[in-house]
C-alpha cells in the first residue's frame, strides 16, 4: 500500500494521535505490543486505541491479559494488542503472563517491539529479541519514554539488537508515534482494511459507520478468586485471560467477542471487587473503579458467587450494585464440583436469603473446571436480556393495571385524602421503566409501589430484570404539578 503524502493538502490526524473506531473487527490484521514489564506497552497502546482503556501504573506486571483495541492511522485500520510483560525465564504469575504474550505474538501479523530509553537495553530485551527474531515476522522497535530530543541519543543501544527498524517515541506525550504508525501500515501492505471515504468534510475524527446491530454485553462481576476469568475461558474454549490462584489476577476489563449460534456477545472479565477498606494499592482502586464503570456500560451482569461460600455481605453488596445500575442480571453459582451434592441445595437456599432484594435474576449452578452449566450463562444472557429490553402495550397495560388496582386499592394518604390511581404507561425500556399517574404521588410508599412491581412481574415476567417506577401527578387543567427534578425526568 502507498504510504501518505505527508505534504498533501486536505485532512489527516495530527501526528501521533490516530483515529480511533467503537467497533472491533475480527478480520483486521494484528499488531501486538511486545516487551517485558513496565516499559510502557500500555501507554502507547492508550494512544493507538485512544482513551485510557488500559490500566497503567510504573509497577512492573500491572497488564496480565491479553488486550485488544482497534487503530485508524490515516484511511488504514488495524488491531492492537497490549500484553504483560514478556520475561523469557519467568516463573509462578509472570510465567502465565508470559504464556498468554506467546500466544499474541503467534496472533501478531506486525511485532513492536518496545524498550524503555531511560534504563537502556538489559538482558531481558535481549532475551525477547532472540525469542522475536525466531518469528520470522516484522518486527519494529519501538524506544520509549523519549520526550525530547535530548534523550534521542539512548536509542543507539537499540541498534546494537540486530533490527533495522528503530523508532524513537514518547507514547504519553505522541513524540514519533506518527512514524511508527507509518511503519506499521508499510509492514501490513495490502492486509490493512482501507476505508475510501475517510475524514469527509474534513473532520480528521471522522469514524467508520457503526455495525447495524449491536452484541449483547456481558459483564462478569464478582469478588477476587471466584472463576470469572476461567468461566470466561471455558464459554470461549481456549485460555484468552489469564486464570492463576492468586487472588487479583485481573487488573483490566478485558473485552473478548463470542458468539452462540446466531447470536453475539461481549464477554467482559473484571477485576475482582473488594470493600474499600481493605484495597491495599492503587492499581487495585482504579481496577475496581474500571469494574464499577463497566456495569454502565453492559446489558446484562453476570454475579460469579464461590460454591464454597456461598452469598456473602460483600456478594449481597454487589449485587446492590448491580441493582442500582439498572442492568440485567445473572447470578453464576459457580466452583459446584468442590462442593458435596448433599450441601448445594442448602447453600443455594441460603444464597437465595441473602440476596433476596434481586430475587427477580436467576440463579445458576456452574463448574468452570468442568464446564457444567457454563453455555447457560450465555444462553440465559439472551432470556434476561429480551425482558430487560421488553414494551408492553399502553392498552393492555392499563386493562391489567386496573385488575391490581382494584385487587389491593392503594392505602389513604395524610389526613385520609383518598388516594386514587389513573392510568399507567411504559415509558422506557433497558431497565423497564412505568410511570404511574396519581393525584397524591407521595402518599405511595415503598411497599405499595412493591406491590405494583410486584405485579408487574407476576403478569409481565421481566425475568432478570429491574423495574423501575416513577409515580407523577395527575395532569389538571392541562398542566403537570411536578413535584421534583427526579419525575421531571
Amino acid at each position: 500500500m502507498p504510504r501518505r503524502n505527508k505534504s498533501a493538502p486536505g485532512p489527516r490526524p495530527p501526528r501521533g494521535r490516530p483515529r480511533h473506531r467503537t467497533q472491533a473487527d475480527s478480520t483486521l490484521p494484528i499488531v501486538a505490543l511486545i516487551g517485558r514489564p513496565n516499559v510502557g506497552k500500555s501507554s502507547l497502546f492508550n494512544r493507538l486505541v485512544g482513551g485510557r482503556p488500559a490500566l497503567v501504573e510504573d509497577v512492573p506486571g500491572v497488564t496480565r491479559d491479553r488486550r485488544y483495541g482497534l487503530c485508524n492511522w490515516d484511511r488504514a485500520h488495524f488491531r492492537v494488542v497490549d500484553t504483560g510483560g514478556l520475561d523469557p525465564s519467568a516463573e509462578g504469575i509472570l510465567g502465565a503472563m508470559r504464556a498468554q504474550t506467546l500466544r499474541a505474538v503467534e496472533e501478531g501479523a506486525v511485532l513492536v517491539f518496545v524498550l524503555d530509553a531511560a534504563e537502556g537495553v538489559t538482558a531481558v530485551d535481549e532475551d525477547v529479541a532472540n525469542l522475536l527474531r525466531r518469528t520470522g515476522k516484522p518486527v519494529l522497535v519501538a524506544v520509549n519514554k523519549v520526550d525530547s530530543a535530548k534523550r534521542e541519543g539512548a536509542t543507539s543501544d537499540a541498534y546494537g539488537l540486530g533490527f533495522k527498524a528503530v523508532f524513537p517515541l514518547s507514547a504519553s506525550h505522541g513524540r514519533g508515534v506518527g512514524d511508527l504508525l507509518d511503519a506499521v501500515i508499510a509492514e501490513l501492505g495490502s492486509d490493512a482494511r482501507v476505508t475510501a471515504d475517510w475524514a469527509p468534510n474534513g473532520d480528521a475524527d471522522a469514524v467508520a459507520p457503526a455495525e447495524p446491530s449491536h452484541p449483547i454485553r456481558v459483564a462478569f462481576v464478582g469478588k477476587p478468586n471466584v472463576g470469572k476469568s476461567s468461566l470466561v475461558n471455558r464459554l470461549l474454549g481456549e485460555d484468552r485471560v489469564l486464570v492463576h490462584d492468586q487472588p487479583g489476577t485481573t487488573r483490566d476489563p478485558i473485552d473478548t467477542a463470542f458468539r452462540l449460534g446466531a447470536q453475539e456477545f461481549v464477554l467482559v472479565d473484571t477485576a475482582g471487587l473488594r470493600r474499600r477498606r481493605t484495597v491495599s494499592s492503587l492499581t487495585e482502586a482504579v481496577s475496581a473503579k474500571m469494574a464499577r464503570d463497566q456495569l454502565a456500560r453492559a446489558d446484562v451482569a453476570a454475579l460469579v458467587i464461590d460454591a464454597q461460600q456461598g452469598a456473602t455481605a460483600e456478594d449481597a453488596r454487589l449485587a446492590s450494585l448491580i441493582e442500582e445500575s439498572g442492568r440485567a442480571a445473572v447470578i453464576v453459582f459457580n466452583k459446584s464440583d468442590l462442593v458435596p451434592r448433599a450441601e448445594i441445595d442448602k447453600r443455594m437456599k441460603a444464597s437465595r436469603e441473602e440476596l433476596a432484594f434481586i430475587g427477580y435474576a436467576p440463579f445458576l449452578l456452574t463448574s468452570a473446571a468442568t464446564g457444567r452449566g457454563v453455555t447457560d450463562i450465555a444462553k440465559q444472557a439472551i432470556t434476561v436480556y429480551e425482558q430487560w429490553s421488553r414494551r408492553v402495550p399502553t392498552s393492555d397495560l392499563n386493562r391489567h393495571f386496573e385488575e391490581m388496582i382494584a385487587h389491593r386499592p392503594p392505602p389513604s394518604g395524610s389526613a385520609g385524602r383518598h388516594v386514587r390511581m389513573y392510568y399507567a404507561t411504559q415509558a422506557a425500556i433497558c431497565p423497564p421503566t412505568f410511570f404511574v399517574s396519581t393525584n397524591v404521588p407521595e402518599a405511595v410508599g415503598l411497599p405499595y409501589r412493591r406491590y405494583l412491581a410486584n405485579q408487574l412481574r407476576k403478569v409481565y415476567g421481566f425475568s432478570g430484570s429491574p423495574i423501575k417506577l416513577a409515580l407523577r401527578p395527575h395532569r389538571k387543567k392541562g398542566k403537570f404539578h411536578l413535584k421534583n427534578d427526579d419525575e421531571k425526568r
